[in-house]
Parts: C-alpha cells; structure tokens; sequence
C-alpha cells in the first residue's frame, strides 16, 4: 500500500515537537473542520508520515515528522462535556468527529521555516501557501514531503 503523505499543524505552547518526542505518541484529537475530518476518517493510514507543524507562533513551520501507527476512530473528546472540543450533536453511536494516532520519528535540527517554503519555488502549489487553507490538517505530495526533508538538511 502506497503511503500517503500530510502536514499536521499544532501551537507550539498546545503540543509541540518537543512534546511529542517526549510522549512518543499521542492521538490528534480536537479536529472540527468537516474537510479535514474527512482527510482524518477516509484518507489517513497507518504507516503514512506527517510533516509536523507550529503555527501560532514566532517561527512557524515544519519542525519534524511523525508517523499515523492508528487509523481513524471517534475522538472522544467530543463526548466529554468537560473538554474543550465537546460536540453536544456528536453521539458514541453515531460519532462526527474522528482522531488518528501518530508517533514522533525525528525532529529536525534545522526547522523548515513557512517563509521559506513561500520562497522555494517547488512549493509554490503546495496547499499551505495557497491563499485561505486555514485546515489543520491537509495532504501533502511526496515531492513536497521530500523537499521539506531535503531543506531541512541545509
């Protein structure tokens, strides 16, 4: 099966790089966009990579890469009343919202920085740049994926 290639955003101050490497791994829950839950439910499986993202913050950019080790499933918090994400039309058995599992691979020693990726022409049709994504979560190309890779080499 082929693998399948995305770029995951998160604040810094929420869930970071940093965090995740730490933890090793977590699920990617609070996902309420219908588009991106569709990516997250119908196109996400395990063994695809994921370009990890900080927005929200000085520096944002690609900050490493993380692996989907759990396809999708109810994101539960959803059902919590307690959460942030609660979802009162969200039911268990009938679930609107869906999460997946990632694990963290490597964080990179040079951050891949979105002033950058704006500059690089390879990555002109790359949907973070186009004008209006605010999606959290989107697919990427493995042209792309392997571009950022290679930048953040350099």
């Amino acid at each position: 099966m082929a693998t399948n290639y995305w770029l995951f955003k998160s604040e810094e101050d929420v869930y970071s790089i940093d965090d995740l490497k730490k933890e090793k791994t977590t699920h990617w829950e609070g996902v309420r966009n219908y588009q991106a839950r569709n990516f997250i439910r119908d196109d996400m499986k395990k063994g695809d990579l994921v370009l990890y993202y900080h927005s929200n913050c000085e520096n944002v950019g690609v900050y490493g890469i993380a692996e989907i080790i759990k396809e999708a499933y109810p994101d539960f918090t959803a059902f919590d009343k307690k959460s942030k994400y609660y979802d009162s039309k969200s039911k268990e058995n009938d679930p609107t919202w869906f999460m997946v599992d990632i694990r963290f691979k490597e964080k990179f020693d040079n951050p891949v920085y979105l002033t950058d990726i704006k500059s690089n022409s390879k990555l002109k049709n790359m949907r973070l740049v186009q004008r209006g994504n605010r999606l959290s979560v989107f697919p990427v190309t493995k042209t792309e994926f392997d571009e950022i890779v290679k930048m953040s080499k350099i």
